[in-house]
């Protein structure tokens, strides 16, 4: 089950095909298989769920200026999710929608206990505590229903690269079509009696443009930490999703790193190209160490600069799980000595204004 919530991604056939890719490891088929057969499984429930569903969602007026949390893996998106989400006002996705969104809605009464039966009580990639009602990214729902996102690269290691620049730095209608697609999903599962819509997807950080298209007053809260250390996080998650779900081999840390810090390179620059789009008010940069340092009185800030409805009723639920989150210890990360030593070089291109992540001096939010 923590497979199927952690990195199910691919929809029925695709992970088959895919496999004619090269360097497969075919001793991983039966984790394609295991991935792939809920979904064929599950298929006729998700006929239901479209015939049922169809004339609400294609009604449902979204909110147009949800919150979306963007910056690049490692830099504290799930966390602030976590607490951005613990207020009772705000709707986002969760695992109980996201391992599954093409059936959930129709069968959220079951889902939710029977995941919180299955999960194990951390994530398997990096010891988070999660569970069934636990906010997810839209990434992880969006690969149940379409291939062409960046998880493909977590499939397929070997070709990372492509498929980021194919499924993040660029998009298509299809996969707009299925984001919007997923985000009424969102709000029909877990926007009952909610005020505010919230998303969070690192691969949004280079999709400023299309979420401006579909939320013209979308408010996003930019996360940034050194790349140094962001990177070197990455690369031992990507190396742990990769056993975890990978069928391909992992890459050596060493290649690994190389590839991890040209894509945080061309997202960061995407992120900073896009920024002038963004009207002012509409855009929040959070540091990670303040995040992590001050959680509540972040959180405080992040409601007030952007104007967020409800903090007297979101106060105290956010206190309970700063709270929660208090004892949380993250894991080490080492590298290879040699992949070390090439971070340290590649990272200090980054610091020296190779790529920036920062509002130019002549234009504030």
């Amino acid at each position: 089950m923590d497979r199927l919530v952690a990195g199910g991604f691919l929809r029925p056939g695709t992970a088959l095909k895919s496999l004619r890719n090269g360097r497969v490891r075919w001793n991983r088929l039966p984790v394609a298989i295991n991935l792939v057969l809920p979904g064929v499984l599950l298929e006729p429930l998700a006929w239901l769920q479209q015939l049922l569903l169809a004339h609400r969602c294609r009604s449902l007026r979204l909110p147009d200026n949800p919150v979306v949390i963007v910056g690049h893996w490692r830099s504290g998106t799930t966390f602030l999710h976590q607490l951005l989400a613990a207020d009772p006002g705000v709707a986002t996705a969760r695992n109980s929608l996201t391992v599954a969104p093409q059936v959930a809605v129709l069968l959220k009464p079951v889902l939710i206990p029977l995941l919180q039966r299955l999960m194990t009580r951390t994530r398997p990639i990096d010891a988070v505590p999660w569970s069934a009602q636990d906010p997810q990214e839209d990434e992880i729902g969006l690969v149940r229903l379409t291939p062409d996102t960046n998880m493909a690269g977590v499939a397929f290691p070997w070709h990372y690269l492509h498929h980021f620049r194919r499924c993040v730095l660029s998009s298509t209608p299809d996969f707009e079509r299925k984001l919007v697609h997923f985000t009424r999903l969102t709000w029909l599962h877990d926007g009952t009696d909610k005020h505010t819509l919230l998303i969070k997807n690192p691969a949004h950080t280079a999709r400023v443009a299309l979420l401006l298209r579909l939320f013209p007053r979308a408010r996003f809260v930019f996360l940034k930490r050194e790349p140094i250390d962001t990177i070197r996080s990455l690369v031992q998650v990507k190396q742990s999703l990769g056993n975890l779900v990978g069928l391909q081999a992992p890459l050596d840390d060493l290649t690994q790193v190389e590839e991890t810090a040209e894509a945080y390179r061309c997202l960061l620059n995407a992120f900073d190209a896009a920024r002038p789009l963004i009207p002012p008010g509409q855009l929040l940069e959070v540091p990670y160490d303040a995040l992590v340092t001050d959680p509540f009185s972040t959180v405080q800030r992040i409601y007030s600069e952007l104007n967020l409805p409800g903090w007297d009723q979101a106060r105290d639920p956010i206190a309970r799980r700063v709270a929660a989150a208090s004892d949380y210890r993250a894991r080490p990360v080492t590298l290879a000595p040699l992949a070390e030593e090439r971070l340290q070089v590649l990272t200090l291109s980054l610091d020296e204004g190779d790529v920036t992540g920062q509002t130019p001096p002549d234009r504030r939010h």
